[in-house]
């Protein structure tokens, strides 16, 4: 089975994974990685602890820090759809060493708590969007999020949404 740097993830991101003894790919990583590295859309299923949190997040970060830009104000690079709110933090708590050893920047957009923190960290510009759908909504439909630059697209359990 191949590496995680063998299958082209940064040495930072390679880095955060060895620190939390993650050396090797689980077989939703190394089975889809290539395809989702390559920008190829990719359908993935498996059971809780099988790793696919990391099948998605890993291409998701490479490729944003292999192409760097500054994100606009109100416009995310990347968005993770999720259907409930525990998700969208667990997703977050995966994601939050990556995007520190990458510089990235994140927001999670769920119900049930205010909205203007969410306000201020989307005009400060992010570069990745984790949300629950219906808040998501909220803020495109008030003109906080627009979503014309997104170039990578996650829908993290699609068949609970």
């Amino acid at each position: 089975m191949p590496t995680f740097a063998e299958l082209g993830l940064p040495q930072a991101v390679v880095d955060v994974l060895a620190d939390n003894g993650i050396d090797t790919p689980f077989p939703i990583q190394a089975a889809t990685l290539p395809d989702s590295l390559a920008g190829r859309d990719v359908l993935g299923r498996g059971r809780t602890g099988s790793g696919k949190t990391y099948a998605f997040l890993l291409p998701m970060v490479t490729r944003l820090t292999n192409n760097p830009s500054k994100p606009l104000p109100g416009q995310p690079r990347a968005l993770i759809l999720a259907p409930t709110r525990e998700l969208v933090a667990q997703i977050q708590e995966s994601l939050a060493p990556l995007a520190a050893a990458t510089n990235l920047r994140s927001v999670i957009v769920f119900g049930g708590v205010g909205y203007q923190p969410q306000i201020d960290k989307l005009r400060a510009g992010v570069d990745i969007v984790i949300a629950c759908p219906g808040r998501l909504e909220d803020h495109v439909q008030a003109g906080h999020a627009d979503l014309s630059a997104v170039e990578i697209t996650v829908l993290d359990e699609a068949d609970h949404m």
